[in-house]
């Protein structure tokens, strides 16, 4: 460019616009001209008081917008800035003039269309359009001539915000976090509708109200954003026009994948992993459960830490990460580290206690039951009205996280220990399974395994295949099981004869008490049986 150009893109900082009009013909001009002469695209950022705040030079076909640090404003309150720029081929406004209007939360972005004289021949501006039943995030106006856009911007931008704060404060709950839920499918996934209804499930137990559900199939997640650029640009706007304060995605994301998305999404991301241990961290009761709950916790965060970059569509800069942040991030993962290796030490020794319990009670010749099943199945239930015991019973999921054992007399004056356990659920993260192997190891040592199934859901048969394939993944198939199915006071007769027969599992009501009497006059020669021929086989191994 030339040095006078220079000097007259400089000289577009002095100017300053009427306060009530988004775009004055003079400024439309000006800008076309240098455009014109230029061959390139020429913007300017302009704040509410009319005062141009930054200009932008590009090439012919786009403009890179100056980097924002990412500061989150209040409640249905746009950043305070119009963008208006040129278009050198008379095009409308593009994908990336909408992307930049979405993620920034603009005002307005405005095109300014420049004829083949170097004037403005028409203006198209974008504004961002409050939650509605549609999926559309942004209202683009129809073109006109930059002086007939008369109408006063500063009410009409003030009335626009007022309405996205009206729709917000329509869903705050307090007390709760809002958040919105992402369902993608990956490949051909027939239980996806159950699948997300189950995520539903652990949101509520969570505590965390959905606003809204963001849905999307693909053959393959997306390696930055798990879903596509496009739907991400749908997902930023949605939840901000919300007021969410989570995005939860039910599928579990990478460390690249959570960096990448929290640098366009300005709300806490958070994955199905992740959500499971703060179910597990609120149901945490014991000083043992605590520990193992953030020992899985700090497990799963350690290769997540990271520093917050910004970086979408045509916003410039963004490395960041450097210096004192680095130093602060390695500080971090130290204290985490350090953190770690003193939880492990604190659960060797609850390792070593639970032995010495469980080595007692081998001594005293009780037979150990272990009672297992899916999350929210009626465990607890069925433990309180067996031993006539008090163990919390909550109607969500995993509300047993500490294991309970308790004494149960069967009719023929016989006793034995009965233990609940924490509850499974399909793809059960890794980071539980080894946070929790000291909680586990009740299970090891049972003599048989009360495999509890909710009758009443639909997929109770699903639920007992899942159940069964982490006991074997576990190393606990080879436990002899005996198979209830609960609650069979909410479920036809017919259809219990049913599941009956196809499971081979005896129906009880764990709540009413029915069934219970066929259950434990069928568990109790199970029992005793392992148990007898066990210490048959411990007589003839001494005797070798």
């Amino acid at each position: 460019m030339k040095a006078n150009q220079i000097r007259r893109i400089r000289n577009l900082y002095k100017r300053r616009l009427p306060r009530n009009r988004l775009i004055s013909q003079d400024f439309a001009r000006q800008l076309s001209e240098l455009s014109h002469e230029t061959g390139r695209q020429i913007g300017a950022l302009v704040s509410r008081n009319g005062r141009v705040e930054y200009v932008m030079v590009g090439d012919a076909f786009q403009i890179e917008l100056p980097d924002f640090k990412r500061v989150r404003g209040g409640a249905g309150r746009f950043r305070g800035l119009r963008c208006i720029h040129t278009h050198l081929r008379g095009e409308s406004l593009t994908d990336d003039d909408l992307t930049d209007l979405s993620l920034l939360r603009l005002d307005a972005m405005v095109a300014v269309m420049v004829n083949e004289d170097g004037l403005p021949s028409m203006a198209e501006y974008a504004t961002m359009r409050p939650p509605d039943e549609s999926d559309e995030t942004v209202d683009i106006h129809p073109p006109c001539a930059p002086s007939q856009l008369e109408f006063d911007f500063l009410d009409w931008i003030e009335a626009l915000e007022d309405r996205f704060s009206a729709a917000q404060s329509t869903i705050e709950v307090e007390g709760e976090e809002r958040a919105v839920l992402v369902g993608v499918t990956l490949g051909k996934d027939f239980d996806a509708d159950d699948r997300l209804e189950e995520m539903r499930e652990l949101i509520r137990t969570a505590g965390v109200r959905i606003v809204d559900t963001v849905r999307q199939r693909r053959s393959k997640a997306d390696p930055r954003y798990l879903i596509g650029e496009g739907k991400l640009k749908s997902l930023v706007v949605r939840a901000w026009q919300r007021g969410a304060d989570l995005v939860i995605f039910n599928q579990n994301l990478t460390p690249t994948q959570i960096r990448h998305i929290t640098d366009v999404v300005e709300a806490r991301i958070v994955d199905r992993t992740q959500l499971i241990l703060d179910i597990f961290a609120q149901h945490a009761k014991t000083s043992d459960g605590r520990f193992q709950v953030e020992l899985a916790q700090l497990r799963y965060r350690l290769p997540r830490l990271t520093g917050q970059g910004e970086s979408m569509s045509r916003l410039a800069g963004g490395i960041g990460g450097r210096g004192p942040g680095e130093t602060k991030l390695e500080v971090d993962r130290r204290r985490v580290r350090d953190r770690i290796s003193w939880l492990e030490k604190k659960l060797k020794a609850v390792t070593r206690q639970r032995s010495t319990r469980r080595a007692k009670r081998k001594r005293d010749g009780l037979p150990v039951l272990s009672i297992v099943g899916y999350t929210n199945a009626g465990k607890s239930t069925l433990l309180n009205r067996l031993t006539q015991s008090e163990v919390v019973v909550e109607d969500k999921l995993f509300a047993t996280l500490d294991p309970s054992s308790r004494r149960l007399r069967f009719p023929r004056e016989r006793d034995v220990i009965v233990t609940d356990t924490v509850g499974f659920i399909h793809d059960l993260p890794p980071e539980l399974i080894a946070g929790f192997r000291a909680t586990l190891e009740e299970i090891r040592d049972a003599d048989v395994l009360i495999h509890v199934v909710d009758a009443s859901n639909l997929h109770a048969e699903t639920h007992v295949e899942v159940v069964r394939e982490i006991l074997n993944d576990l190393e606990l198939g080879d436990i002899p099981e005996y198979l209830v199915l609960n609650k069979c006071d909410q479920v036809d007769s017919d259809e219990i004869a049913r599941l009956s027969r196809r499971l081979g599992g005896v129906a009880v009501s764990a709540l009413t008490g029915d069934g219970l009497e066929k259950m434990l006059y069928g568990l109790e020669p199970l029992a005793f049986k392992i148990r007898e021929g066990s210490e048959k086989e411990i007589k003839h191994a001494g005797h070798a």
